[in-house]
């Protein structure tokens, strides 16, 4: 007969807005073992399970604390009531909770004072346009009844909340009969309850134990506090803002780059230091997608997305907002898991302005496969295998721009752009495996510049710190023959050193600014930059490692960067974040390309 051997959730603090998907494991009639869910409408030997899920709520209110989230709130400013700042702001669990999160805490009491943007709406330009509505707002009468008047979660239909049982100031909700259900601002400050049990198909009866799960209290979505734009070239970039806040200017788009973190690299082995619940995909996943089409890129280009979150969140979602999707998935020779979630390389276009023409799918494996049979002695091949073979992977797209350059001389010709997205994901010791496969990249890209004059993008997680041979290679075209880096190389796959070279005139986007003079917000920047190398002081921030890591070139003679944004990443649990936004703007005619149908071949680069 099925049975159920196990339940448990992957984080037992519940967020709202953040689904629950409990892991359920059946034993069916033959013995075997599965987490295949078992629906009334298709039973197993005439069973099925049924799920039910309960709000618990007692009479006693319950607020959380706005800085823990997971703490019970203990007191509350009545600045904040007084300047009607959104009241879960306003809990703090204790005096020193309170007193060390007073230096941002008294901005926001300034903020109410003086500031309303023109539509008047206060909330928005306090706390940003990221945050997601009632995410962050804890219901004041948290124990009534009238919060529950209806179920949203499950497929049935909405039907009343029930109340199923009353004891000892207790009284139980149900608020759901599906698998999964979706916290909501009813529910924050109270306990979930989740049963599933066997039922007979014939008779509707419960069949054997019935399996429960108590949760934590639940608590609101911290909402991140918005990045701040910071134009540098003294462009005052809101006059080209249109209806939808977009740049709207003709000639010029806006690039990001950003490595989310794929959910197989976010454990808590990982990230001791964090609570699970941040850790946990249907939490990140929302502020993800926020911060994503909050910034209105044109050009967005991601690195570690799961091919799974690709294809169910990312490229539905984003789709939602305009934009055109491309994925590349890392190979699997090195990997062992499930293929669904290997990460790759994820391009998204607006489709209002831009076109996709031709896209090319660089696999290091294969080069490596390739230079390993033309340099590497057989006897050592299965060795240098073992070293160049990384499962990495990127992603080059030709587009055309939809939008005018506004210039007499490109009048009917077509505007076209490559942008190269890639993540060179190599261990830190292996610096000869990680300049090769940039070196490729870079090779490859070559060979079309050569075929067809178009201005190029680089962008990516590089893994590789300024001053570094990678960052040396793409900034400057060369590696000096004496840099340390070099010294590693047991393979003998760097050397001749003067073929460490590449002709394209790749500018770093963060470093260029540096040249254009004082502008809106320019000193601002400075500070957050390193002068020894004009790059930014850090891309990546964790409890064990602060540096740059990501870049966003570009052919500089074909660019000018016309607004520059440093996004420093967000601190928030001390999970790292990988982020660059940069706007460009045609500075010369772009020209027809010679041949679009060419074939690269980029197993043979050295």
């Amino acid at each position: 007969m099925l049975s159920v051997v196990r339940v448990h959730l992957p984080s037992d603090i519940p967020i709202v807005g953040c689904e629950l998907t409990p892991y359920v494991l059946l034993r069916r009639p033959d013995k075997t073992v599965t987490t295949d869910d078992v629906p009334e409408s298709a039973p197993l030997d005439g069973h099925f399970l049924r799920y039910k899920w309960y709000r618990i709520q007692s009479d006693r209110k319950v607020a959380v604390c706005s800085v823990h989230p997971s703490e019970q709130a203990t007191l509350q400013c009545l600045g904040c009531v007084k300047s009607k700042i959104p009241v879960a702001k306003s809990y703090h669990c204790s005096p020193k909770c309170f007193s060390d999160a007073w230096q941002h805490h008294r901005v926001l009491h300034d903020r109410a004072a003086s500031a309303i943007n023109e539509n008047g709406n206060e909330e928005e330009e306090l706390f940003g346009r990221f945050n997601s509505s009632g995410s962050g707002v804890i219901n004041t009468s948290l124990s009534g009844p009238a919060s529950s008047a209806s179920l949203t979660n499950g497929s049935a239909p909405l039907y009343p909340a029930a109340v199923t049982q009353r004891s000892g100031g207790e009284t139980w909700f149900e608020v759901g009969h599906s698998k999964t259900y979706t916290p909501s601002a009813d529910d924050i400050g109270h306990v979930l309850k989740f049963e599933c049990v066997v039922v007979d198909a014939e008779t509707k009866l419960p069949v054997g134990h019935v399996n429960t799960i108590l949760t934590s209290r639940v608590i609101p979505a911290p909402s991140p506090t918005p990045r701040r734009l910071i134009p540098v070239s003294g462009v005052d970039v809101i006059r080209h803002l249109d209806s939808d806040g977009r740049i709207s200017s003709s000639g010029t788009f806006t690039v990001l780059s950003y490595n989310i973190l794929s959910d197989v690299y976010a454990t808590s082995e990982t990230y001791s230091y964090c609570p699970s619940w941040a850790l946990s995909w249907p939490y990140r996943r929302q502020n993800l997608l926020r911060e994503i089409v909050g910034y209105r890129a044109d050009i967005v280009c991601l690195q570690e997305v799961q091919s799974d979150h690709y294809e169910e969140f990312f490229a539905p979602e984003l789709d939602k907002h305009g934009y055109q999707a491309l994925y590349k998935r890392k190979t699997n020779e090195v990997y062992g898991g499930n293929t669904h979630t290997i990460d790759g390389c994820a391009t998204f276009f607006r489709r209002d302005r831009f076109s996709h023409v031709k896209k090319y799918e660089v696999e290091f494996n294969k080069a490596a496969q390739s230079l390993t049979e033309a340099v590497v002695p057989s006897a050592q091949r299965k060795t240098a295998l073992n070293r160049l073979v990384k499962d990495n992977v990127a992603l080059i797209v030709v587009l055309e721009a939809k939008f005018s350059n506004q210039g007499a001389d490109n009048v009917g010709k077509r505007q076209l752009l490559c942008v190269a997205n890639t993540h060179v994901n190599v261990h830190h010791d292996l610096k000869d495996v990680k300049l090769w496969q940039v070196l490729t990249l870079l090779k490859g890209l070559e060979k079309i510049a050569a075929s067809a004059d178009i201005p190029m993008l680089v962008c990516g997680d590089f893994n590789s710190v300024p001053g570094s041979a990678p960052h040396a290679l793409l900034a400057m075209g060369k590696v000096d023959p004496l840099h340390p880096d070099l010294l590693v190389d047991p393979l003998g796959i760097l050397r001749p050193h003067s073929k460490l070279t590449h002709q394209l005139p790749l500018v770093s986007a963060y470093s260029s600014f540096v040249r254009l003079g004082v502008g809106l917000g320019l000193e601002q920047q400075r500070r957050r930059m390193d002068p020894a190398t004009n790059e930014p002081l850090f891309t990546n921030c964790t409890r064990d490692f602060s540096g740059t890591l990501d870049y966003v070139f570009y052919t500089g003679d074909v660019f000018q960067t016309f607004f520059l944004h440093l996004v420093l990443p967000r601190v928030r649990f001390g999970i790292n974040v990988h982020v660059m936004v940069v706007q460009f703007k045609f500075t010369c005619k772009m020209l027809i390309v010679k041949k679009l149908n060419l074939l690269l071949c980029f197993q043979r680069t050295l």
